[in-house]
Parts: C-alpha cells; structure tokens; sequence
C-alpha cells in the first residue's frame, strides 16, 4: 500500500491555514478601495500595511521564542486565529482612517502569534523524507488559496457589500480556530 503524502496532521494544518489565508486574501487586492471607502488615501494604505508588517515582525520574534516554551502549540495557533478573526469582524466598525489603523495592528499581531507556533506544529509533522513536498504543498495552498480568495472577495464586494467578506472572513478565522480547539490533545 502506498504511504499518503500527508498525515493527519498536516492535512488539518493546511487546511485550517487555507482557510485563514482565504480569508485575508478576500480583501487584499481590493484594501485600498477599502481605504479610500473610510476617507483614506493610497498614502493610508501604504501606512496601514506598515502597521500590519511592523506590528507582525516584532511580535513574531517574542511568539516564536515563546512558542518553544510551551508544549501545545495548537493552542498559540488558535489563540492567532482567534485574534485575527475578531480584527477582521472589527472591520464591520471601522469608519475612519485611525480606527483601520488600530485594526491593522490587532490583524498583525494575531498573525504574529500563531506563524511560529503553527510553523513549528507544521515542521513537527514531516516526514524527513517528503520535506520540500510537503512545504511544497503549502507554497502552493498558499497560493492558490490567494487566488481563489481574491476571486471570492472581489465578487462578493462587487454583489453585495465589504461587510459581507468582512463577516465571511471572521467566520473562517474562527472556524479554524475552533476546528483545532476541539482537536484531541494529541493529534497536533
């Protein structure tokens, strides 16, 4: 019988993970329509991606050194998840440039929190042999998740409105993060 190319764990991985980068890529290429919604410029865009990068680099340093302190890092990710999935539901209040801003810090640090967590849980569950397959497989998830949430989002924002992909967003942020809550202890 031929070994599969993924356990168990990685499958959850990359699918929880594909569900969050779906979500944050929703409004990627439509942000600064978003921006310029809230009475911004393309300068505010710039400045509030700034935000997000700073605020996600300095926290990423204290998250991976605490990550390696604790022993279930499943419960890091869910708590990253969990913090981006309430800044994407912050959108639904945002109405003004400062308040986006405030967003775009909360956004970054839950994304802060969980990425070495959820890169060590990831490399935990190689296989020493299928290792460039299989962050192979989650460069590619990455981006086809991309493409497909950009799609999605822009189609959705064009239908309807941002506060249905911001509602959309938080909803698959939080279905992660529940998903691996509710995980046996063992299994990541």
């Amino acid at each position: 019988m031929k070994k599969l190319l993924f356990n168990k764990a990685l499958r959850i991985l990359l699918s929880t993970n594909g569900m969050i980068l779906m979500a944050s890529a929703m409004l990627g290429p439509i942000y600064a329509l978003l921006v310029e919604k809230m009475g911004g410029d393309l300068m505010d865009a710039s400045i509030a991606g700034a935000i997000f990068a700073f605020v996600a680099g300095t926290a990423s340093l204290l998250s991976g050194k605490y990550s390696d302190r604790i022993k279930q890092n499943e419960l890091i990710v869910v708590l990253g998840y969990s913090i981006i999935g309430f800044g994407f539901f912050l959108y639904l209040f945002v109405n003004s440039v400062f308040h986006l801003f405030i967003v775009q810090a909360i956004i970054g640090l839950g994304e802060a929190i969980y990425s070495p967590a959820f890169d060590a849980l990831y490399s935990k569950h190689l296989d020493g042999h299928k290792s460039g397959k299989q962050w192979g497989a989650w460069e590619s998830m990455n981006y086809f998740t991309i493409a497909v949430g950009a799609i999605i989002g822009g189609g959705l924002v064009t239908l309807f409105n941002f506060n249905v992909i911001f509602v959309i967003m938080s909803a698959l942020s939080f279905g992660s993060a529940l998903f691996i809550y509710h995980l046996k202890r063992n299994l990541l």
